[in-house]
């Protein structure tokens, strides 16, 4: 499942309602975010920089508390490689939040659309294909203008428990 959306218009509130109320309910999460500008976890220095400067295309780093993975490959194998550790892991459910280059058009994810205002939902509907899930984010913040529209619109911070409810009918008990 992903959350795809403009910036700033409520993506990640939207994933943060999405993870904590199915982890409330016991479910296991896994969740992904895409970044757009430059980004490492990793800092010049550090044994972790050195062995991928060195060469290794995959560097983890492990401590009695959380472990970092770092892979330095094409995003998009990168992503079916995430995605398939995830499974093994035994995740209920994987959110994407962005992504909308590699998953808008794809059929066999569902989509929740977030935007900031009708224009820029009108935006992020052009291209994305179905099926669409529920539209959210600022948008959704009581607009009536919205009452037309044949999708569930759901504002994440005044009623996250009917997204939870949605997402657990339709993607996970489908």
């Amino acid at each position: 499942m992903t959350v795809i959306g403009s910036k700033s218009s409520g993506k990640t509130t939207t994933v943060e309602c999405i993870v904590s109320g199915l982890t409330q309910k016991g479910f296991r999460v896994g969740s992904i975010k895409h970044i757009h500008h430059d980004f490492t976890i990793d800092r010049e220095g550090t044994d972790t920089f050195r062995h991928a400067r060195a060469g290794s295309k995959i560097v983890a780093g492990v401590s009695k508390t959380e472990t970092a993975v770092i892979i330095k490959d094409d995003p998009e194998q990168t992503l079916s490689s995430i995605l398939d550790f995830m499974a093994k892991r035994e995740v209920d459910i994987v959110i994407t939040e962005g992504l909308h280059a590699s998953i808008g058009q794809r059929s066999d994810v569902f989509k929740i659309v977030v935007a900031r205002d009708i224009e820029d939902l009108r935006e992020r509907m052009r291209g994305t294909t179905g099926p669409i899930l529920a539209i959210s984010g600022l948008v959704a913040e009581g607009n009536p203008c919205l009452t037309q529209v044949d999708i569930p619109v759901i504002d994440t911070k005044t009623d996250c428990p009917k997204l939870i409810e949605l997402v657990e009918k339709k993607v996970l008990h489908n």
